[in-house]
């Protein structure tokens, strides 16, 4: 069963590849519509200072400067408590004008990519662009989830990562002690329910509730039933922003779900797992995380290039959502990495 089964190669590679593909138009979008790093070249700035200079909303701008940090064209430096950014010799020579090396023109030929005009807009008012490539969907990812054919597609997309991620998923908590601790997992937002599923098929005498709301549940309900899963896993159709978390769950789990939210979000989601779960539950958040400083790894910080143009999130520090359960009430929060780019936050409540 693929679900309790590796391939004998890694799609990581191919997996990049797609996550990090509006990185250049975000790239393109700061050195052509709105010269950064020319700007940037002659002084060292704060965040507060680059957000009031350029109008840019706070939310892509932290995308941008994670992406800048990455590839080499940022330094930040933190002294008593402020963190100021900087130009490096590559951004210095290569895209501030007056360099004989200046490379601004050859980006100039891909200014009016589609996603690249979008992301002037995602700078200055921090509200996602439409989802990108599926005729008719609507304003934003959010939106168009609601109408049944993006769902049924964006559903499957989503899946068939999940099959290779989520048994990682599973040898990870396995391996670290966790997986025999669980016993019933509310998986939030759980879109097909492939994580859930792979939870349950590692682990026999697991059950686990999948909580999707319309009309996702019913898409879960029969990837569920096709899987041969129903007598473990079973699909509770909620809105996970405003209707009950069942109490009888010792586990929940938000599987790529957080990176589609800004902060005030998640701490609401949080906050609602946290009064459902019993004392000693556990919370699994199971994510492409940023290191420490969000100024990479690379491909984690390319992938938040296209969250932050498409849905309301971003990709997180793991040590930012450490913070998060920590502020909600979780204790003991620990970072392990799984597969394909991605880890897991685990906390506890106490």
């Amino acid at each position: 069963m693929s679900l309790t089964a590796l391939p004998t190669s890694d799609p990581t590679i191919l997996l990049r590849y797609r996550d990090g593909i509006f990185a250049v138009d975000l790239l393109t979008c700061a050195i052509c519509e709105f010269g950064f790093y020319d700007w940037l070249s002659s002084r060292n700035a704060t965040l507060e200072e680059i957000l009031t200079h350029f109008q840019w909303a706070e939310r892509p701008a932290d995308v941008l400067l994670s992406l800048s940090q990455a590839i080499g064209l940022v330094i930040a430096e933190t002294k008593s408590g402020v963190t100021r950014y900087s130009a490096t010799a590559l951004a210095r020579e290569h895209l501030a004008e007056g360099s004989p090396w200046n490379l601004r023109p050859y980006y100039q030929s891909m200014k009016d990519r589609p996603v690249a005009r979008d992301f002037v807009r995602v700078l200055k008012t921090g509200r996602p662009a439409q989802w990108s490539g599926h005729e008719g969907a609507e304003e934003d990812w959010h939106g168009a989830m609601l109408s049944s054919d993006f769902a049924r597609d964006f559903t499957a997309a989503m899946d068939c990562r999940g099959v290779f991620l989520g048994k990682s998923l599973a040898d990870c908590l396995k391996r670290e002690g966790f997986l025999s601790q669980m016993h019933r997992v509310l998986d939030i937002g759980a879109g097909s329910g492939v994580y859930a599923c792979a939870l349950a098929a590692n682990a026999p005498g697991l059950k686990a509730v999948v909580l999707e709301q319309a009309p996702v549940d019913g898409i879960a309900m029969a990837r569920i039933a096709e899987r041969g899963l129903a007598a473990q896993v079973t699909v509770h159709s909620a809105d996970m922003f405003e209707d009950p978390y069942p109490t009888d769950c010792d586990t929940h789990l938000f599987s790529n779900v957080m990176h589609d939210w800004d902060k005030p979000d998640i701490r609401r989601l949080l906050e609602r797992s946290f009064a459902a779960l019993p004392r000693g539950g556990r919370i699994l958040v199971h994510e492409v995380f940023l290191n420490e400083t969000k100024s990479g790894p690379r491909s984690a910080v390319e992938y938040s290039c296209i969250l932050v143009h498409s849905t309301r999130g971003r990709c997180y520090g793991h040590g930012e959502m450490a913070d998060l359960l920590i502020e909600t009430g979780f204790v003991a929060p620990q970072y392990f990495e799984t597969a394909g780019d991605r880890g897991v936050v685990v906390g506890r409540k106490h």
